[in-house]
């Protein structure tokens, strides 16, 4: 039985060899090398994004209690005053929020402090770190620095 030296060669042909392997490898992780840091750059700008937003929308229902009650929650009563009513306070006509106070984007609730020392009342995340300071997505996001 003779092989067929023409089927012989097209087959030895149709596989990749070890060093195309590496070579498509390679160029794909470079091209991921180049393209991760960018797309996570993007997505700790959006989280910073997105905290700025939760706090536009605090700011709002705060000052909707406000107008409501005549003052801003206390510091003790906290940003649940937005969708619990506090003992005491007779003018309350909440919730002021659909749903409960979200955290921030990493998970970290929002601190609140009325008096502010920025304003009526303070309302910020610590970021990624959940530490004072910081840079990048670490970087404070407040209600009273925009």
């Amino acid at each position: 039985m003779t092989t067929n030296p023409r089927r012989r060669t097209r087959n030895a042909a149709s596989g990749f060899t070890l060093l195309e392997l590496l070579v498509v490898i390679v160029i794909i992780g470079l091209l991921a090398g180049l393209v991760a840091p960018r797309y996570f750059d993007q997505v700790s700008k959006s989280n910073a994004k997105i905290a700025k937003a939760q706090i536009d929308a605090l700011d709002k229902a705060l000052d909707q209690y406000r107008l409501d009650v005549g003052a801003y929650p206390t510091t003790e009563q906290g940003l649940a005053a937005l969708n619990t009513k506090p003992q005491n306070i007779e003018r309350w006509a909440g919730p002021y929020l659909k749903k409960a106070v979200p955290p921030d984007p990493w998970g970290n609730p929002y601190l609140y402090k009325s008096p502010g020392e920025h304003g009526d009342y303070d309302l910020q995340s610590y970021g990624l770190d959940g530490q004072p300071g910081g840079s990048g997505e670490a970087a404070d996001v407040t209600s009273w620095g925009r």
